[in-house]
């Protein structure tokens, strides 16, 4: 095969291609990303919005991939991500490079296997256990029988099978009638319809594809569960990765609620002794009784009696599975309704059994500090229906990063938001990564390239391309000084003043990120009789929806929480001011995150910085990051949290926002606001 062209010249034939020029950072971020990919050292790019990241990290996948013939995974947080890189630029990028790189090239998603529908679900009719507040529930049945019968419809008719590509969507309740997950699968040999799968066509398309898109709880199973979902490859991009801890730890969390036990015994009830299922219902029995006298809290400790019947939860399960799937026979006899009912209820089964060794074995450890997992009991309210749930999350997913991550493929991680208090280090170390700063195990300043030599030979560098915009002159961040700390019972009439002054100042154009749902609905509720412009709050219809109102009316304001922090991208003049209620450090009663920050406690380092404050920096940079979307944008970001400016860690929150101007002088920022609306 001829010598293809180098980076950079596949780069200025793609910009000019597609009809634009080259962004600030992208040539340097595409010319790091090839230098990795060339020397298998892992890289991390900080990448601003407005750089052009995904063409910088694509043209170097796509030269690496045409080059070598193996595939390149690029793996993202969110879906708008995905469809974003699937049709819009891998189509017209792959078309751009055809010529320089001699060919067209292939490229496709890849989701979890519950993201397509089954076609042997459908056509076997074994219905999904109802959830229990539905049994009761009449509008709730119907609503769900009306949604399966357009699946059923739509079946006929899909090409792919995807969820994400019916309109409108389903409840979860409804797809889960016609979905299984991989644990359900009878297998492509197995099933009737292996060969038509939704699924398996997917899989065998990424087998042959340049680039697979996929999302980071997709990396995590194929990366640390041993079941290989991605095609073979070499080299991992990881957009956003700023998520990506969250994400694993997800897949890596396992629960245990008595409605677990006693739906796979249901799932059992005709394909075993019925003295097997009646076994399984009581350990369920026995699992309500022992949680329900129990707080929820962090477990540091086995309470009495409840490894007693976690044992007998643990035995009467594998008992059913024995009969289930007997040595030496297979989960596919029988006729195919059959082999699917086994296949489901053997999955249901396994979940109750894995979920009970792994909560038994946790506490095997007599030091909590050793601990690999974090236990805890949590009390939900589902439609009027209490439920107390037992969880399992490990408490640290870097060493299964480390080994199974960046032990196998060369890794690409880039985000809009990679330094924390100015340094990589902190994320890299939740990834498993040695600091580049020597002798700071927590935090530090990424002052090289190279991790120390004695670090298991873990090689990494760090870039920060920086970002098209000029901050300074764009921006103005605003600490409302003034305002009392932010107390527990709400927002204080202070802060309600002081967002009323801010909107009517800005006309509307606001985007107000709270800390909390309950916060954002009462700002809402009290502000919209005093003020003249309209209000839209998160949960009176589909973010989506909500977005768009919000993006058409520059009058408009949009109130909301977590979700709107990291993903709303509206440049123009409908968003000139981000109010943040106040610092968004974790609840203290979060069991995963107050069990990490003892740990690094335990260690000699400081907990609160490591783990709250590095959470809180990581959430302000997303927030204050919704401001400038493109070069023309002008606008302010608010935050109504004194403790920004009075506490002794303001100053290392402050070292991860953007370098906007800074002001707490509220006239300023008024007259400001005043302006833009003029404009």
């Amino acid at each position: 095969m001829p010598e293809l062209p180098s980076v950079p010249q596949l780069l200025s034939a793609a910009v000019t291609a597609l009809g634009g020029k080259e962004r600030t950072g992208q040539l340097s971020m595409a010319a790091a990303v090839d230098h990795a990919i060339d020397t298998r050292e892992h890289l991390a790019v900080q990448a601003g919005t407005g750089t052009g990241k995904s063409l910088a990290y694509l043209v170097p996948s796509l030269r690496h991939a045409v080059r070598t013939g193996r595939t390149v995974v690029i793996s993202t947080a969110t879906i708008a991500l995905q469809r974003q890189l699937v049709d819009r630029d891998l189509p017209r990028l792959a078309d751009a490079l055809s010529e320089p790189l001699g060919r067209t090239a292939k490229f496709t998603i890849l989701k979890g296997r519950n993201n397509y529908l089954c076609l042997n679900k459908i056509n076997s009719a074994l219905p999904e256990e109802p959830a229990e507040a539905e049994l009761f529930d009449a509008f709730a049945v119907s609503r769900l029988g009306r949604e399966v019968k357009r699946l059923n419809e739509w079946a006929s008719d899909t090409e792919t099978g995807d969820r994400d590509e019916l309109a409108p969507g389903v409840s979860d309740q409804a797809w889960r009638q016609v979905s299984v997950s991989s644990r359900e699968c009878l297998g492509k040999s197995r099933c009737p319809f292996g060969q038509d799968c939704f699924a398996e066509r997917a899989r065998g398309e990424s087998a042959q594809a340049d680039i697979v898109v996929t999302n980071h709880a997709l990396l995590a199973i194929d990366a640390i569960s041993g079941i290989q979902v991605l095609p073979e490859h070499d080299v991992v991009v990881i957009d956003e990765a700023h998520e990506l801890v969250d994400r694993v730890t997800g897949v890596a969390t396992a629960e245990l609620a008595p409605t677990a036990i006693s739906a796979a015994a249901r799932r059992c009830a005709k394909l075993i002794d019925e003295r097997e299922v009646d076994r399984l219902e009581g350990a369920a029995e026995a699992w309500h009784a022992a949680l329900d006298d129990l707080p929820a809290a962090r477990w540091d400790a086995m309470p009495d009696g409840v490894a007693q019947v976690l044992a007998l939860v643990r035995d009467a399960a594998w008992n059913a599975r024995t009969a289930l799937n007997p040595p030496g026979s297979s989960s596919a006899q029988g006729d195919a309704d059959t082999a699917a009912a086994r296949t489901l209820a053997l999955a249901a089964i396994d979940d109750v059994h894995d979920s009970a060794v792994r909560a038994l074995t946790s506490f095997e450890e007599t030091d909590p500090s050793a601990r690999r997992d974090v236990i805890w009991l949590s009390a939900d309210e589902v439609r009027g229906v209490a439920r107390k749930t037992l969880r399992m999350a490990p408490l640290s997913v870097g060493g299964l990063l480390r080994t199974r991550l960046f032990g196998a493929s060369t890794v690409i991680l880039t985000s809009a938001t990679l330094q924390i208090g100015g340094s990589f280090d902190s994320l890299a170390i939740t990834w498993g990564l040695p600091a580049l700063t020597p002798n700071r195990p927590d935090t530090g300043t990424a002052t090289g390239s190279q991790a120390p030599a004695d670090a298991d030979t873990v090689h990494w560098s760090c870039l920060d391309v920086g970002s098209p915009f000029d901050h300074a002159k764009s921006g103005i961040l605003y600490v409302a000084r003034h305002l009392p700390a932010p107390g527990r019972d709400g927002l204080a009439p202070a802060y309600l003043d002081e967002i009323e002054r801010l909107i009517e100042a800005a006309g509307g154009r606001t985007l107000g990120l709270f800390s909390s749902m309950r916060a954002a609905k009462a700002a809402t509720e009290a502000l919209r009789p005093r003020l003249d412009t309209p209000i839209l709050c998160q949960g009176e219809d589909a973010t989506g929806a909500l977005v768009r109102k919000f993006a058409d009316d520059p009058a408009t304001s949009l109130f909301g929480t977590l979700s709107l922090w990291q993903g709303v991208d509206v440049p123009g003049p409908s968003l000139s001011l981000v109010i943040l209620d106040r610092i968004p450090f974790p609840r203290p009663d979060d069991p995963l995150l107050a069990a990490r920050q003892r740990a690094v406690e335990s260690r000699g380092g400081n907990g609160f910085l490591t783990v709250a404050a590095n959470h809180a920096a990581l959430l302000l940079a997303q927030g204050t990051g919704r401001l400038l979307r493109s070069v023309d944008d002008r606008g302010v970001v608010a935050i109504l949290d004194s403790r920004l400016a009075t506490a002794r860690y303001g100053g290392y929150l402050r070292a991860s926002l953007p370098p906007y101007w800074e002001t707490a002088d509220p006239e300023v920022v008024t007259k400001a606001l005043r302006r833009l609306t003029a404009n």
